[in-house]
């Protein structure tokens, strides 16, 4: 249990957060909303004592354990993947070490009835209660399996956590809370770097989690799934409603509107009241009433609308200039990184084409080469075979995905901006970064201390300062709320320029791109139409169902009608024989049984790998991880072989 209590946290003149109250129960499952800057992050950082707050108190159960996941985190660079995220059990290998120390010292001892030798034999016991409580299963077999589900594969366990992204660290430190299965879980934008299929791993772990959960985030659907109760931080102060987050939207809505109508009526009799006091103030015969209504005025309860803050961006990209009928092209390419030994091959036989003013979206798991694409784009990075060139006159604008490594801390807002702005465009530097709600004091602030939804927008601020006609986004809504996104989904889809956008936020692209390049097994593979018609195509209602591969048939879209199957009834040119027709026939019957056996077999392959995935996303104490992975594995190879065998029928 956490209580905060009257808690108030200002900065100089400025106050975060305004007598706030909230109570955290032992099985609450929170979702913490607002606009960026709000103070939710703020939020968990007073709860776990990392800030201390002006005045009110914060109190929580005694031994109470707490998992943090910050936005932005330090991590260890000196260790491999799996010998990081078994430090988590650091205590277990204490206390088995201490195990080993007093049954050795009991072998020795003879004086079983001293005081000593109870104190030791109390102490075994407790040690071994300890342990079978904490070792339900192998720690080791537990970190592999946590690992695995937040998308590390077994051959990277090895690798030093230095060689991975910001984004992969992140897992590495989410896998290190889970497992030691803290009392309350607060987790701020857990969601940032997963691709689909993790996030459908750590959906399922937190739908089944028995402690308390404080979820930030600004995925809908992973807030819906995942928390029972919105609590949303705005201007200061906290409104809590006992629903999920689709359902807190409508309860909002009503609840602004009931208090907008009860205070327009409240106004209008006030109004009347004040009329009629006017009116007959001097006149003797209604003197009594006029001192009643002067009375009931007094005493009413004036209502008052909660305050909202409506403040939103306000971002327009400048006209694109014209570039020629190519913005990108890629013919059979090689690509990955030389700088390994041997060298990483991620995409092989890449091909894609984009157009001058098309609006096109990369999916994929992450690590398919979703942003090795994008580096090769900005030329960042040259393929090994093949060819990969922008078109004639094509400015690119470059988003990256991890602003950590961009932004340089020490500078300001303004001097961020300042550094790269040329000619008059530096006139207007205030008034841009005022669009990206930047004001005031607030374009003093260093880039280290801004939070980031903060750092997001003050990147694509960036994209301002020059009329690009291509731009490149590589998730450009990671840390950003939920109205920000609509804002900059509006303004995309008005920018006349070339778009290509790397997401895994469905709602996001749906309605902004018309092209879809699905990355996955090192192919690159192309999709006409949005995003509706891609899930659509694949049988899926979700980009996650696609991932995860839970599509309930993948076939591809090549397939031959039952018509084309037949021998066409035109007459032919050239003459058949019977024993010809005959033999084409019997071919015909038999290539159709086989389709039709392979179709079972499919059928069959696909709900055992159904099984399988249910069975790895919540597995018993005995489940056995590996023998399962490698049944998905020979499943997958299987399925994929039987699946070329019936394209080609």
């Amino acid at each position: 249990m956490i209580s905060l209590d009257d808690i108030t946290l200002s900065f100089g003149g400025y106050t975060l957060l305004d007598g706030i109250s909230l109570h955290i129960g032992d099985r609450d499952r929170i979702g913490l909303v607002g606009k960026n800057g709000a103070g939710k992050s703020t939020m968990l950082k007073l709860i776990m004592g990392l800030q201390s707050p002006t005045s009110g108190h914060i109190t929580k159960s005694a031994g109470q354990k707490i998992g943090y996941l910050p936005q932005i985190m330090d991590h260890a660079k000196d260790k491999s993947v799996i010998d990081e995220v078994m430090t988590v059990y650091a205590d277990i290998s204490n206390l088995d070490k201490r195990l080993d120390e007093i049954s050795a010292e009991l072998a020795e001892r003879t004086d079983y009835e001293s005081e000593e030798y109870r104190r030791l034999m109390v102490e075994l016991n407790d040690i071994s209660d300890r342990l079978n409580i904490a070792q339900s299963e192998s720690p080791q077999e537990s970190a592999e399996r946590t690992l695995i589900g937040l998308g590390f594969r077994k051959s990277e366990f090895g690798r030093m956590t230095a060689t991975f992204s910001q984004g992969w660290n992140m897992r590495i430190e989410l896998a290190k809370i889970l497992l030691r299965k803290p009392d309350v879980l607060l987790l701020d934008e857990p969601t940032n770097h997963l691709d689909i299929e993790s996030i459908q791993w750590l959906e399922d772990y937190l739908q089944g989690y028995g402690g308390a959960i404080v979820l930030i985030s600004h995925d809908r659907r992973f807030l819906d799934n995942c928390t029972e109760r919105t609590v949303e931080v705005m201007l200061g102060h906290l409104y809590d409603y006992k629903v999920p987050y689709s359902k807190f939207l409508t309860l909002r809505a009503e609840r602004i509107a009931q208090q907008r109508a009860a205070y327009d009526n409240q106004q209008r009799m006030i109004e009347k009241t004040e009329e009629f006091i006017e009116k007959f103030r001097y006149k003797p015969t209604k003197s009594n009433q006029v001192q009643s209504r002067v009375k009931q005025l007094e005493k009413i309860q004036r209502i008052e609308i909660d305050d909202e803050d409506l403040e939103t961006l306000c971002v327009k990209f400048p006209p694109a200039p014209r570039s020629g009928d190519v913005a990108f092209m890629v013919k059979d390419a090689v690509i990955g990184y030389s700088d390994c030994n041997p060298r990483k091959v991620i995409l092989s036989g890449a091909n894609l084409e984009i157009k001058r003013g098309e609006k096109v979206a990369f999916v994929g798991r992450n690590g398919e080469g979703k942003t090795t694409m994008m580096k090769v784009l900005t030329g960042l990075l040259e393929p090994f075979e093949g060819e990969a060139r922008a078109g004639y006159n094509v400015d690119i604008g470059y988003y990256a995905q991890n602003q950590e490594d961009v932004l340089i801390k020490s500078d300001t807002v303004y001097g961020t901006l300042d550094k790269i702005a040329v000619g008059d465009i530096r006139m207007k530097l205030r008034d841009i970064l005022a669009a990206f709600l930047f004001k005031g004091e607030d374009i003093d602030k260093k880039v280290a201390v801004l939070s980031g939804g903060e750092r997001s927008r003050l990147a694509m601020a960036k994209l301002m300062l020059k009329a690009h006609n291509l731009l490149a986004l590589d998730e450009p809504t990671n840390h950003m709320d939920i109205r920000s996104k609509d804002v900059l989904k509006q303004a995309l889809a008005a920018y006349d320029g070339t778009l290509i956008v790397v997401s895994h936020d469905r709602d996001f692209l749906s309605g902004l791109v018309d092209k879809i390049y699905e990355f996955g097994d090192g192919r690159v593979r192309e999709h006409l139409g949005g995003v509706d018609d891609f899930l659509r195509r694949k049988k899926a209602e979700s980009f996650r169902d696609i991932e995860v591969g839970r599509t309930l048939s993948q076939k591809p879209e090549a397939k031959p009608s039952r018509q084309q199957m037949k021998p066409s009834a035109e007459p032919q040119t050239t003459a058949i024989s019977y024993n010809e027709q005959k033999a084409a026939s019997r071919e015909e019957k038999k290539a159709k049984n086989r389709q039709n056996l392979l179709e079972k077999q499919i059928a069959t392959l696909e709900a055992r790998m159904k099984e399988i995935e249910a069975v790895l996303s919540a597995p018993e104490a005995d489940t056995d991880i590996m023998d399962l992975t490698r049944q998905y594995l020979d499943c997958k190879r299987d399925l994929d072989a039987k699946m070329e065998e019936w394209a080609s029928l």
